[in-house]
């Protein structure tokens, strides 16, 4: 075999072990020669003799027609905020910089239980808290599209990754758009399943041996390929004998083929408005629904845009780590108690909503449920079977870059996932898809929002959508792949 099989999505490296075609110990050898040439950083801890020993053990039960589960012998890469038995785990920080954990994430040792083998950890922000994936133990991850420009984050180790072939599907995380932003900027397939679906005991933060996460953190794949994502999923939503749940979830299928589709397209909003690549990007995807039959219609969104953001963001940051520190937290507490009542700068929004009481933040999860009830009418009772929008404002902005500019109007850093955070805070599956490319060559994404646990319908619309729009799969097409 040649590197060429690297360059395949999961499912065929899977079909090739299948077919005895190669190894799970030779596939393994060749993302890990990949990743020694790759120059742009994105596995940062590896232990290949635990890799080729678990891989060498796939063969022997394939070799006996044992096979453990439907990803046996394949080899996959973890964001480094997931906890991983006996491989190091950071979270990109300092202070964790020789932390092994004892236990698996939740979401790792079902990947496990499913065959998988681990072949290293991805870069991610220290503590996920950034939009640019670089950190003072492993430094920036490049751009495999372009090194001047950032992954996104804090999932952009795991994206680019997947883009640049080191690995055929990663494990991230999604809080804040931090899955489906680095998906987008890297040109590659990112899920964020519905909230709940997948369990986020083992990642950090929270601090290592929590059992609680904040209650909107979500783990999902990344992959070049939705059927890869598919895969991921059902392994992903199968309990490992160790948590000794008595059900299973099975998620339903695509209920209606894309020419039968009734599409809803929120294009643009005042409150992030998108460049005029990314609103070209989401005409081309209007014209090409429109021509294959498809029901396609435009929205102002069934939710205020502004208002959504603002109880996202306080949500969010009722929910953030400094809730672990009692220092911190005393301080802030404090600092908040200074602030005057006509104050409304950002910094003491931040303040007011990390130390709201028990009885604000009861009021705003109410709020956010009459939220996800109106997210509901709007798919069952409007009846749209799909939402699309833009993944973020613009293509991947300058690496290190602070700020961020929409046709020359420089906005909000972070409006950069103010599209993705729509979906947040209610947990609906929203899935990052690659659509096209910018005047400069770089990957722009779409995001396709379904009613919970839609994320199968939203998976076989992305696998009719994508060679209609002139590609297949997600990863590297221009010349620098790192």
């Amino acid at each position: 075999m040649t590197t060429d099989l690297t360059h395949q999505p999961a499912h065929v490296q899977l079909q090739a072990l299948d077919r005895r075609e190669i190894s799970s110990r030779e596939l393994l050898d060749l993302h890990l020669a990949q990743i020694d040439a790759s120059q742009i950083n994105a596995v940062v801890t590896r232990d290949d003799s635990t890799a080729r020993a678990v891989a060498h053990a796939a063969d022997e039960r394939r070799a006996r027609n044992e096979s453990t589960g439907i990803l046996d012998g394949l080899p996959l890469t973890i964001k480094d905020s997931f906890e991983t038995a006996g491989l190091r785990t950071t979270s990109g920080a300092e202070d964790l910089a020789d932390h092994v954990p004892a236990h698996d994430a939740d979401a790792v040792a079902r990947l496990r239980h499913q065959g998988a083998v681990i072949m290293g950890k991805t870069n991610t922000p220290a503590y996920c808290q950034d939009l640019h994936t670089d950190n003072v133990l492993f430094g920036p991850t490049l751009n495999p599209h372009d090194p001047k420009r950032t992954t996104g984050g804090s999932s952009g180790g795991p994206a680019a990754a997947v883009a640049a072939r080191l690995t055929p599907a990663d494990l991230g995380s999604d809080l804040a758009g931090s899955l489906r932003l680095p998906a987008h900027y890297c040109g590659v397939y990112g899920l964020r399943p519905t909230q709940g679906l997948i369990p986020a005991r083992g990642h950090v933060p929270r601090p290592p041996g929590w059992i609680t996460s904040s209650d909107m953190v979500t783990p999902g794949p990344l992959a070049r390929h939705p059927r890869d994502l598919d895969l991921l999923l059902a392994a992903l939503t199968t309990p490992s004998p160790d948590e000794n749940n008595p059900w299973s979830v099975t998620l339903p299928t695509a209920q209606r083929p894309i020419s039968q589709l009734r599409v809803a397209v929120w294009a643009d909003d005042a409150s992030c408005p998108v460049d005029r690549n990314t609103a070209d990007a989401l005409a081309t995807v209007e014209r090409t629904l429109t021509s294959v039959g498809a029901s396609v219609r435009h929205t102002t969104g069934p939710v205020g845009f502004a208002d959504s953001l603002r109880l996202f963001e306080q949500l969010l940051y009722a929910t953030t780590t400094a809730a672990t520190d009692d220092d911190a937290g005393a301080a802030e507490l404090a600092a908040a108690r200074d602030l005057h009542t006509d104050d409304a700068s950002p910094r003491a929004a931040f303040l007011r909503h990390r130390t709201q009481t028990h009885r604000v933040w009861l009021r705003a999860n109410e709020e956010r449920l009459r939220l996800r009830q109106t997210w509901h009418r709007f798919f069952a009772d409007a009846q749209h079977d799909v939402l699309i929008t833009p993944a973020a404002p613009t293509a991947a902005i300058p690496a290190g870059s602070r700020s961020l500019m929409v046709d020359g109007v420089e906005r909000s850093f972070f409006d950069q996932t103010c599209w993705a955070n729509l979906t947040s805070h209610v947990g609906l599956p929203s899935l990052v898809m690659p659509a096209a490319r910018s005047a400069d060559g770089l990957p722009i994404g779409v995001q396709l929002v379904g009613p919970s646990y839609s994320e199968r319908s939203l998976l076989v619309m992305a696998e009719h959508l994508a060679p209609l729009l002139g590609g297949t799969a997600g990863g590297v097409i221009g010349s620098w792949s790192g």
